[in-house]
């Protein structure tokens, strides 16, 4: 689909609704102060039924974003500072099954993912009460602690599990959310760490898999690695790269047509983190991706064509080795680890050549300087020697664009 450029927010959402009559589901990439959220209320208001007095009367949109957290509002007990309790807004459509088909049970499943803390819900007081289990000293009986406060981001991982467990049951075929024909999520991950972030993604993707027709999805991020993961793991999604236009509109870019554009913010994100030496093994998997779709773009048989082996490795298979190891598993990287410094270096020169030997403008890479990188020797990934940043010269595109 060519470009197109939407006067307002009603518009790009009424455009959306568009795309999805086609597409099962759309992915929507964005940076942070675009209107992401704006855009998921309007998509939502296009959805609704009103009566003459402007009352909602049906509506086909649920939705998940920065209101749906304010659902949600924590009374602390500043009397007695003891029974801490998190309140939920019973009028919303939302918790239309809350009482009725266990959402306690169908809850917790989802959460056990993420949390060891555990939680009760009164649906008699509209409140969400925690509790969390601690071991005992010197091997004594386990203790439970009731009524805490959760953090912030566990509170936000359980407001995101309750919502898959509403997901769930629109999966299912409930009664109480018979009228949902689409499901509009809106950055789930913007104050989750890295491994929550690839670990959500990879378990959204999993649930819509098997939706039922004719339910569709709509995705709204800025989180490079969440979006990222999503197109790998969703069944052929329409992936949008959205901007502002000069004039005061929204311009939607079809990626699948240009890849590079969301993929240019994750090659800026993983130059930033060799920069600076804050690596993690799911590093790997974003470069393997972006190598993956400029082979795509590129016209070549395999990834590795990206890049070209050093000097001393005789076999020529030293970075495909090493990526393929890091990359490899099902997103097996719930729990982040920073790469070791062997790792860290073989990463930076990977990228280094990357950049080097495609057409990226320089200016969105500086560089520093620091002397070049020594020859790679023939090893596996984690007696990899270390090697310093190379010159500023090194990580300069000979072929540039604007």
């Amino acid at each position: 689909m060519p470009d197109a450029t939407l006067p307002d927010l009603p518009a790009l959402a009424a455009h959306l609704r568009q795309e999805l009559q086609a597409k099962k589901s759309v992915l929507l990439y964005a940076y942070n102060g675009t209107g992401k959220t704006r855009l998921c209320t309007a998509f939502k208001d296009l959805g609704k039924q009103r009566d003459a007095d402007g009352n909602t009367t049906a509506q086909d949109t649920l939705y998940f974003n920065a209101f749906t957290e304010d659902l949600f509002s924590w009374d602390n007990d500043l009397k007695n500072d003891r029974e801490r309790v998190l309140r939920i807004n019973k009028d919303s459509s939302f918790f239309a099954g809350l009482g009725e088909l266990e959402m306690d049970t169908r809850i917790r499943a989802q959460l056990s993912r993420y949390a060891d803390f555990d939680f009760r819900i009164d649906t008699t007081e509209w409140e969400v009460s925690f509790s969390r289990e601690l071991p005992g000293a010197a091997g004594g009986a386990a203790t439970t602690v009731e009524d805490i406060k959760v953090s912030r981001g566990e509170e936000n991982i359980f407001i995101w599990c309750f919502f898959l467990a509403v997901v769930q049951l629109v999966l299912d075929g409930a009664e109480a959310y018979k009228w949902v024909k689409f499901i509009y999520i809106d950055d789930p991950v913007s104050s989750l760490d890295e491994n929550n972030a690839v670990m959500v993604a990879h378990h959204l993707a999993q649930m819509l898999k098997g939706a039922r027709e004719p339910l569709r999805l709509m995705v709204s991020t800025h989180h490079v690695l969440f979006f990222n993961v999503l197109c790998n793991e969703m069944k052929k999604p329409r992936k949008y790269f959205l901007t502002r236009d000069p004039a005061g509109g929204f311009v939607v870019r079809e990626t699948d047509s240009t890849p590079f554009l969301y993929h240019l913010s994750c090659l800026v994100q993983m130059h930033e983190a060799a920069r600076t030496g804050e690596l993690y093994t799911h590093h790997f998997n974003m470069l393997r991706r972006v190598m993956e779709q400029t082979a795509c773009f590129l016209g070549y048989e395999t990834w590795d064509q990206c890049i070209k082996p050093e000097d001393g490795d005789p076999n020529a298979t030293g970075y495909k080795r090493v990526i393929d190891l890091m990359s490899h598993g099902d997103y097996s990287l719930y729990e982040p680890r920073e790469m070791l410094q062997e790792n860290k270096d073989y990463f930076a020169r990977a990228l280094r050549q990357f950049l080097a030997t495609h057409p990226f403008s320089p200016t969105l890479f500086p560089a520093e300087a620091a002397p070049a990188a020594p020859v790679l020797p023939t090893a596996t990934p984690a007696a990899v020697q270390a090697s310093p940043l190379p010159a500023p010269s090194a990580i300069e595109s000979p072929r540039t664009t604007p």
